[in-house]
């Protein structure tokens, strides 16, 4: 696998004018002032939506507390470097998968966005996949209602949905597909679906108020240089000027998220939701074969494809869908849109990578 050293984020002055404009986004008007604590805030996700509610209280008077989560403060103190220092940033240590012990009287909301996310995690520490999927989010509900938030927000995944009958293009939030339970690799979209099923359960016996964002397939800049996805492989061949390596004939057609475009996404269903409902989020004109992805990448950067056979643990953490697109009509009814498609999310990618690679 391909890695290369990655300097910090905001020496990208494309990433810091990026923060600027999503920070400007109307959604903000409903959170002036909100506390948030946040599992998983040095990932992908978490680490953009960290990024832009700091930037705001730094430019914008957001006021806003940010309580990260999680195991490995030295890690978390580099990556936010540029706001550590911040009376309004806290980090907490805390391992999710046991009891919730952190010092906060009152958070406004909650957002449970740790959890294994590539090939090589789900077959390398399935445990610790269905663990954080599973025990985190149970330790979390239940430290909700101790702290009397006004909303939790799990993250959940386009892969709850399963394998596509062949009946639909697309998955509204009502379609479940099959899911072989007896595989190692089954151990992240059915520990997703637990962890949703959990989300009922505290809605209705502790009336305890819950969304559920479901995400397609994420990339951006935030994404973490051991990511073993396939785009996430392809990204980082390209901001290193080489060769795309395509793992297989590529024809899986997938629906994928600008990491910006999923944050806003997770704001506007936390802030528009119904409490209970789950929502699709994917950027538009971003229903994609990794074939073309792969492509897209190449003919940027003047290459060509090449394809390659994984490796053996690589091979086990695949997922096992052809197709899996997301329709996102119930987010838009609520008011949000994408500003990302595909071609232009992925350049946005490799030039603030570029800008950033040591």
């Amino acid at each position: 696998m391909e890695r290369f050293e990655i300097g910090s984020v905001y020496s990208s002055s494309r990433y810091m004018e990026e923060l600027a404009k999503f920070a400007g986004s109307d959604i903000w008007d409903s959170f002036s002032s909100k506390s948030f604590a946040i599992s998983g805030g040095t990932g992908m996700i978490g680490s953009y939506l960290i990024d832009l509610i700091m930037y705001r209280n730094d430019n914008m008077n957001q006021n806003s507390h940010v309580y990260v989560f999680g195991r490995n403060e030295e890690k978390a103190e580099k990556r936010f470097e540029k706001y550590y220092e911040s009376p309004f940033f806290h980090f907490i240590y805390q391992d999710i998968n046991k009891e919730i012990d952190a010092p906060i009287e009152k958070v406004d909301y909650i957002i449970h966005a740790a959890s294994n996310t590539h090939p090589v995690a789900y077959s390398s520490d399935p445990i610790g996949t269905v663990a954080a999927n599973v025990i985190g989010t149970a330790n979390l509900l239940e430290w909700a209602c101790k702290v009397s938030c006004e909303r939790f927000a799990f993250l959940s995944s386009v892969e709850i949905y399963g394998e596509n009958r062949g009946d639909v293009e697309k998955f509204k939030e009502d379609y479940l597909g099959y899911i072989d339970c007896n595989t190692l690799r089954a151990g992240y979209p059915e520990s997703k679906r637990t962890g949703e099923a959990l989300c009922q359960a505290y809605i209705s016996q502790k009336g305890l108020d819950v969304v559920i964002p479901r995400l397609s397939r994420t990339y951006g800049p935030t994404m973490l240089m051991s990511d073993t996805k396939a785009l996430s492989q392809f990204i980082k061949k390209c901001v290193d000027t080489s060769d795309i390596v395509l793992k297989s004939e590529g024809l899986q057609e997938f629906s994928y998220g600008y990491v910006a475009d999923a944050v806003i996404g997770i704001l506007t269903v936390i802030a528009k939701g119904t409490c209970g409902e789950a929502y699709n989020i994917s950027s538009d004109g971003s229903d994609i074969s990794l074939r073309e992805l792969a492509g897209i990448l190449a003919e940027y950067n003047g290459k060509k494809v090449v394809f390659e056979l994984p490796d053996s643990v690589e091979m086990k953490g695949y997922s096992t869908a052809t197709k899996a697109m997301l329709d996102t009509d119930k987010v838009k009814s609520i008011g949000w849109k994408s500003s990302y498609e595909i071609k232009e999310g992925l350049i946005e990618t490799v030039l603030i990578l570029r800008e950033i690679k040591k």
